[in-house]
């Protein structure tokens, strides 16, 4: 009877189990909505903000007294990645993900003899890169969705990374983040901050369409406004793909634990119940042979 109370305690514990990752998916299935209307809704205005810049930045980063943010500060010795990940695990492969990319790029550029630093954002970010590149992280920001997630924490962010560039800490600048696509898909995406560098040309933006534009006040004015304001906009942008794809990748997961969860239940309960019937058998089957004994 021991063996049949343990299968008794593991089913009552595994349905346990179950009822919390349900509610889990339930919670991340009505937080996903409101992140992926959040995310979708910021890329139209983060995509043309890049081409207008990508435009602008055809004529004007190749003058003389361009500004360091699109031109570059003339070397690539020392990279900053800013890996954005989640405050909390059990979302599935969603914070490895990203993290194995910036650990990937990161491998690559000290191959190439560059320095590397790190900027995380959420805690799972640090945690992960924190055995191998511990001194080499400079700063973390956690809790960034508490109480919601706003375009203040990007700014502190990209505040944060300006006041590091304009004292020289580094050269280059990239972001890793996950763009949402779909619950079950969530793509690991590298995009380089500084020095700007759009996707594609002028031509394929769409903004060019042979008219001849003047700007008021100068390219050069305009960019040195807009240049801070689109690594603010960009990270606000990474920040509501992340959360959107954290929500989605756990629910997916959370899914998949309940369905194992059930899987297991059933399994222990004809366990169970074979188990229980081999003893009543042996039970008869004792009581029988001392009848007959008698």
């Amino acid at each position: 009877m021991a063996n049949l109370n343990d299968l008794k305690l593991r089913i009552s514990s595994v349905k346990s189990t179950q009822k919390i990752t349900s509610a889990m998916k339930m919670v991340a299935a009505a937080k996903l909505r409101r992140a992926q209307e959040q995310a979708e809704a910021s890329r139209p205005y983060a995509e043309r903000m890049e081409r207008m810049l990508g435009s602008l930045a055809a004529s004007a980063g190749k003058q003389p007294g361009a500004s360091p943010l699109l031109a570059g500060t003339g070397k690539d010795d020392v990279h900053l990645l800013i890996v954005a990940a989640a405050d909390r695990g059990l979302c599935g492969g969603f914070n490895s993900n990203i993290v194995k990319e910036a650990r990937k790029k990161a491998h690559e550029l000290i191959k190439a003899g560059k320095t590397v630093k790190f900027y995380c954002i959420g805690r799972k970010s640090r945690d992960q890169l924190r055995r191998e590149f511990g001194p080499n992280i400079v700063d973390t920001i956690e809790d960034v969705a508490k109480p919601s997630l706003s375009f203040d924490k990007a700014t502190t962010v990209s505040d944060t990374v300006l006041r590091m560039f304009d004292a020289g800490e580094f050269d280059v600048c990239t972001i890793f983040y996950a763009k949402f696509k779909s619950v079950i898909v969530q793509i690991p995406t590298a995009q380089q901050l500084i020095p700007f560098e759009a996707e594609g040309d002028a031509d394929a933006s769409g903004l060019s369409d042979g008219g001849i534009y003047d700007y008021e006040p100068s390219d050069e004015k305009i960019l040195s406004d807009l240049l801070p304001r689109n690594i603010s906009i960009q990270i606000f942008k990474a920040m509501l793909e992340n959360a959107a794809s954290e929500h989605g990748a756990r629910m997916s997961a959370m899914d998949s634990a309940t369905r194992n969860a059930g899987e297991m239940i059933d399994r222990l309960s004809i366990q169970y119940n074979r188990t229980r019937q081999a003893n009543i058998t042996n039970e008869l089957i004792e009581i029988i042979s001392a009848k007959e004994a008698l």
